[in-house]
Formats: C-alpha cells, structure tokens, sequence
C-alpha cells in the first residue's frame, strides 16, 4: 500500500489557456430550424449561452480555491493513484462514511453536502449524527489515476475497501452512491460486508438501484410493467450508454480535444436527467459555475476517455446480475428522488430480491445527481438512514 501524500488542485496555466483556446476557437454550425430547446439533445442556445460565460465570467483559480477547501489526498492502491477528499467531522474518526460519485459527475457532486453531513451542529443537526467523509475519485476519474485498461465497477469495490480499511484505518463503515456509484457501492456490500465478521462495509444507501437479481423475470403485473417501461426509456435515451460500453475509444477520439464537445455531452445529461421543475430551466437548478466546475475536472485531467472506458468495463466484468439466489445481505437504504428519469427504480419487491432493504424513502423533488441537486434532502435521507441502523 502506498503513502498517503497530501494533495492541492494548482492546474498549470498552459492547460487552463488550451482548454480556453479551444472554447474561443469552436466553430457553430447551424442547428434545426425547429430547434425550440432540447428536443434534438444539446440546445445550441444553452451552449451558447455557457460558452460566453465561459470565456468572460468564469473563473477556474475561483474554483480552485474552493476545491481546495477540504482536505485532498493521494494514495497508491494496486499500483494505481487513487484521489481522495478526507473529512474528519464532529465524529471525530468514529463513524466513517464513504461517498461514490458516478458519471458524468466528480466527487465536486457532494461538495454542498460535505459540510452538513460533517458538521451537522452548524447547521441545524445533531453532532452525534455527524459523519467522517471519505470521497474518492474512481479510477480514471478527475485526479485519480488511469488505468491501462478499463477497470470496473467489482474492482473499484476491492479498491475501496482496502481504501477505508488500510489507508483510513477504518475497520468498518457505510457506504453511499448513485450512479455508477451505486453499483460499486452494491458490490462492497456483496463482496467486502462487515457481516462476515471481518470488518468492511456494515450498510449501504443508495439513490439508484445497481444489481438485478437472477432470474431477472417480473413476478409481478408491476415488475412487468416497470420493466417495459424501463426498455422503452433506454431506447429513447440510452443510447449513449451502448456507444460508451460498446465503443468508448470512438467516443473519446472524437471529443478528447474539444472541450465544447465535452459539454455538450456530458451537460445535454445534466439537463436530461435533474430534476428542473415546472419551468425546465437547467439553470434554475445549477448555476452555470458548478455545471463548468464538474466539466472543467474532466478537461484538466483529460479524463474523459478514461471516464467513459467506465462503461466498458461493466460488461468485461460480467454485469451487474447477481447469482442465482444470490442477494446483497449488507442493510441497505434507498432514497428514491422522483426525477430519476432514466433509471427509474424497480418496485420494491424487485428491490428486495436483490437487497436487504431495510430503508425506503419517497423523496419529493429531486432527480439523477440528487447530491448537488437537492442536498439538504440527500443529508438528511442519510442521517435518518445512520440512525436507525
């Protein structure tokens, strides 16, 4: 296991006046002619619209200073750099909790939670609900490592677990994720439970369901239901997760040198997939700093071909089905944000095939990032979760 060294964001000048080149240089093309908003993907308007304030307005040293705010870290686990937030709150080491982002988000997903799940006293909470945060970039992401080849969803999980156990010193904790997080926050609860008497995760909380149980057939006019509805949904809209899992290196030499390629891809899903309310304004729910942020740690790493190997690797590692008979035995809560609108969650008998859940909350607003979205409801789903284990 590698030293633990401690980490600042100082991205040099040449790579922020390369990116900022490439902005300025892009050149627009027409867009439909009926094109209202966001029914042919990305609004050219909207783009529009972040470009200017890219270049005139947005400030990167600004957001370095912010990221810089909690205390970042590096580690070698299995020969890769794994980047880290470690946030030792008013628990004062005692009550680990480790928080999974997913794509096309960052650990900067958490950052208006991070303070009241660590500091609850300060606002409005209890101090013995406090957690200590541990918040990692996955591999390939942001300011961790890249591996040589796509590494996946079971993998991370093994990463994690020596993380918080032998990096933290953790001999057991809880576990969070939505997204791709979730899925490796499912798979330490199959595969690195603390109930099996040798420390790891003791409970996990998730707002997106990850495993399917075998056999994956309803058993129910609901469960059928729910699954011919998730069908439709993936051919409307999944369109990007059979290009990334199927041919991601197409995708990334496409858009690894334009940075408004980026975001058009990666923003068209913050649009498609928060919860925007009755207006349907992306920037009624995100201002366009933290929406630049989030791509700008991808841009500065160049981490978008990594990002999407991700996806890949999902498959290479069998999927997400358990075994036959097999469930996650790990407690596990669900916080259920009625925007998912891609992953819309199973019914809960579904669920429960493949978990042991022993916490269900209908939230009620929310949606896919629910973390940055609506973080007073994504705490406190947790602290009521903690409580009652």
């Amino acid at each position: 296991m590698g030293e633990v060294r401690s980490f600042w964001v100082d991205v040099p000048d040449n790579v922020l006046e390369r990116i900022r080149e490439r902005v300025a240089a892009y050149r627009w093309f027409p867009a439909p002619a009926d094109e209202a908003g966001w029914e042919y993907g990305m609004s050219t308007d909207m783009l529009k619209k972040l470009q200017a304030y890219w270049l005139d307005e947005y400030d990167w040293r600004a957001a370095e200073v912010e990221l810089n705010r909690h205390p970042q870290f590096l580690t070698r686990i299995d020969g890769l750099d794994i980047h880290f937030i470690h946030v030792i709150g008013e628990a004062e080491g005692r009550r680990p909790l480790l928080l999974t982002h997913g794509w096309p988000g960052s650990v900067y997903e958490f950052w208006d939670s991070i303070d009241p799940l660590a500091f609850p006293s300060r606002h409005g909470g209890r101090a013995e609900e406090a957690f200590d945060l541990v918040i990692p970039s996955l591999p390939g992401y942001a300011f961790s490592g890249k591996p040589a080849a796509p590494l996946g969803q079971r993998a991370t999980a093994a990463l994690w677990d020596k993380l918080m156990r032998d990096v933290i010193g953790a001999e057991t904790y809880i576990a969070q994720g939505g997204d791709w997080g979730a899925l490796v926050t499912s798979w330490l609860g199959v595969n690195h439970s603390a109930h099996d008497g040798q420390g790891g995760c003791r409970a996990i909380h998730l707002n997106m369901i990850g495993l399917r149980p075998t056999p994956a057939t309803p058993q129910s006019e609901e469960e059928a239901e729910w699954l011919r509805g998730t069908q439709a949904r993936m051919a409307a809209e999944g369109s990007y997760f059979q290009q990334q899992a199927t041919k991601p290196q197409t995708l990334a030499l496409a858009l690894m040198d334009s940075p408004m390629g980026q975001a058009a891809w990666i923003l068209e899903k913050f649009h498609g997939w928060s919860d925007l309310g009755a207006e349907g304004d992306l920037l009624g729910v995100y201002t366009p700093d933290q929406l630049l942020t989030n791509l700008m740690i991808y841009l500065v790493n160049d981490a978008f071909a990594t990002s999407v190997w991700y996806y890949n690797a999902l498959f290479r590692e069998g999927g997400n089905a358990l075994r036959e008979g097999q469930r996650c035995e790990t407690p596990t809560g669900f916080a259920n944000f009625p925007h998912e609108a891609l992953y819309d969650p199973p019914p809960r008998s579904w669920c429960e095939r493949a978990y042991n859940l022993v916490h269900w909350s209908d939230m009620p607003r929310g949606g896919h990032f629910a973390a940055m979205e609506v973080p007073g409801l994504f705490v406190e789903d947790l602290r009521a979760f903690a409580r009652n284990l």
